[in-house]
């Protein structure tokens, strides 16, 4: 018997997969089909699948084309494959020609026509699209837009800055066509808004945002008052709206495994949770300007929050604050929190440096994320036992707000009933907590 294997993503399946398939069934007796999970794509800093692993098995298998279907999840599988299955011939689109050349010492390689005219990438293209306007200039702002370009239906069409030079050296600089006089004229070409500010802005240009019928992403922190993020969550819901806060650690791939292993309890009850933000940040920076709620709070604080709220939930009986201030600034705040269960606390700072870490402790073991914790991607679950000590490793791919743009996307798209990875009722507390240390109340100066 002659095998065959072939592989491929096969997102939003059409002629041109069947035909590539119908090719290489045809080269011998029995066809091998290798699908990619979600977490291998995302790994080679592929965005723009439309489909999930599951609905693209589903749809090869109902071609009745492939006699095997094997998941195909890290690099060098191919050639693990072809030895494990005896297989004589390896096929592949003619796009990849010569690219595979190097399994030649395994199995006959063999590329295949593709059909003319039809592509995922150009189904991609003609999905509807989400026309993002920007609002901000400053650095995450520039780092936004390059990510952007990887994800599928995400746009950047507009932006706004109060200072018109610098919103049009921007634009300039990335190739966004309108460079708006004022948030009328940004509106009017976009149907999402990602906010990119200074902090104590968020309110006033999410609610703007909302009220003119506009989906929001907006950056962290989000608001710094419960009451002002109630009212926007409330407004996005009477509208229909998508608003979503770009806590870029909540939508990576190691975060998510994270919080799924730790809620199937494999490191017994969590007991504590601990992380550290800090930066040592030159004295002149906006980030320390008292006037305009700088600080390590206001600055990094939202990072830590989200591992406590996510693992230990938001139910908090209370929170001391210990800080060391300069200028009427925290350079430097430690947060304690007492739960009925477990107690959680966070270093944040802008003039004091800690190690970049973060612990979960639990009844069974512990789960170590080394610095930087809040890019995760890699982390190590630990037991008294050490031979039971297991490491996960996943992809944070370039700047990792691509995951948070591919899911602010698809929510829009999805009419909003796509997942959020942090919810409303958590980024409410996140504003709590922010309120709580800006009118001083537990706060203990050292």
């Amino acid at each position: 018997m002659k095998k065959v294997i072939t592989y491929g993503t096969y997102d939003l399946f059409h002629r041109g997969h069947y035909n590539l398939l119908k090719r290489a069934r045809e080269l011998g007796d029995y066809l091998i089909v290798g699908i990619t999970t979600d977490s291998f794509d995302l790994e080679r800093g592929k965005m723009n699948t439309c489909n999930n692993v599951m609905e693209r098995i589903e749809a090869v298998k109902a071609t009745g084309l492939a006699d095997q279907i094997v998941i195909e999840e890290y690099r060098g599988q191919k050639i693990d494959d072809i030895q494990k299955y005896g297989v004589d011939i390896f096929a592949i689109g003619s796009d990849w020609e010569g690219y595979f050349d190097y399994l030649k010492e395994f199995c006959e390689v063999v590329y295949l026509p593709r059909t003319q005219g039809v592509s995922s990438t150009q189904l991609r293209q003609e999905r509807p699209t989400v026309q993002i306007g920007i609002i901000g200039t400053g650095s995450i702002a520039c780092r936004f837009v390059p990510e952007a370009e990887n994800v599928n239906s995400a746009n950047i069409v507009a932006a706004y800055n109060p200072n018109r030079k610098e919103c049009k050296t921007y634009c300039d600089n990335y190739g966004i066509p309108v460079c708006a006089d004022n948030l009328n004229v940004l509106y009017d070409n976009c149907n999402a808004v990602y906010i990119a500010s200074p902090h104590y802005t968020h309110y006033e240009y999410a609610k703007s945002a909302l009220e003119h019928g506009k989906h929001v992403l907006c950056e962290t922190p989000f608001v710094f008052e419960k009451a002002q993020a109630e009212e926007l969550f409330d407004l996005a819901e009477k509208k229909r709206l998508v608003l979503m806060v770009a806590l870029k650690t909540a939508y990576t791939p190691a975060f998510g495994h994270l919080f799924s292993l730790l809620k199937s309890r494999v490191i017994g009850d969590i007991v504590e949770v601990n992380a550290s933000v800090t930066t040592l940040t030159d004295e002149s920076s906006e980030k320390l300007d008292s006037k305009r709620i700088g600080g390590s709070m206001s600055e990094n604080a939202c990072f830590p929050l989200l591992p406590i709220f996510k693992f230990l939930g938001v139910d908090y009986r209370s929170i001391n604050f210990y800080s060391k201030m300069k200028n009427e600034v925290d350079m430097y705040t430690k947060a304690v929190f007492r739960f009925d269960h477990a107690i959680a606390s966070f270093q944040v700072g802008l003039g004091v440096k800690t190690e970049g870490a973060m612990t979960i402790a639990g009844t069974r073991g512990y789960v170590y994320v080394p610095a930087p914790w809040w890019k995760t991607d890699y982390f190590e679950v630990r037991y008294e036992d050490q031979s039971q000590n297991k490491k996960y490793f996943y992809p944070f791919v370039g700047e990792g707000l691509r995951y948070e743009i591919k899911d602010f996307v698809a929510s829009v798209l999805s009419n909003g009933s796509h997942f959020s990875k942090v919810s409303k009722v958590e980024n409410v507390k996140m504003a709590e907590v922010q309120e709580q240390y800006i009118k001083s109340v537990n706060l203990y100066r050292i």
